[in-house]
C-alpha cells in the first residue's frame, strides 16, 4: 500500500489512481497524518431480465397447504 505526501499526490495524481484502479490501495497524507485512501470501485454486475428463462421450473402445486407435520414443525408444535 503505497502511502504518498498530498503534494505529490498532486504532481502523480493519474499514476496514483492507475495503481488504485488496479486494485492497490493507495494513501494520501497531510502533515504526516492519514488524510484519504484511494480504492479501486467495486463494479455490481447487472443482471438482465431472463436469463434464466426456461432454467426454473415451478411446480403446479408451489402453494399448495403443507403436510400437517411439516405445518407443525414451521409453527413450533
Amino acid at each position: 500500500m503505497p502511502t504518498v505526501d498530498i503534494t505529490l499526490a498532486q504532481t502523480q495524481l493519474a499514476s496514483l489512481l492507475e495503481a488504485a484502479s488496479r486494485g492497490e490501495e493507495v494513501v494520501i497524507t497531510l502533515d504526516g497524518r492519514t488524510a484519504v485512501k484511494l480504492v479501486p470501485v467495486q463494479v455490481r454486475r447487472v443482471l438482465k431480465f431472463g436469463t434464466m428463462k426456461g432454467k426454473i421450473r415451478i411446480p403446479e402445486d408451489f402453494d399448495a397447504p403443507l403436510q400437517e407435520d411439516i405445518q407443525a414443525a414451521f409453527e413450533g408444535k
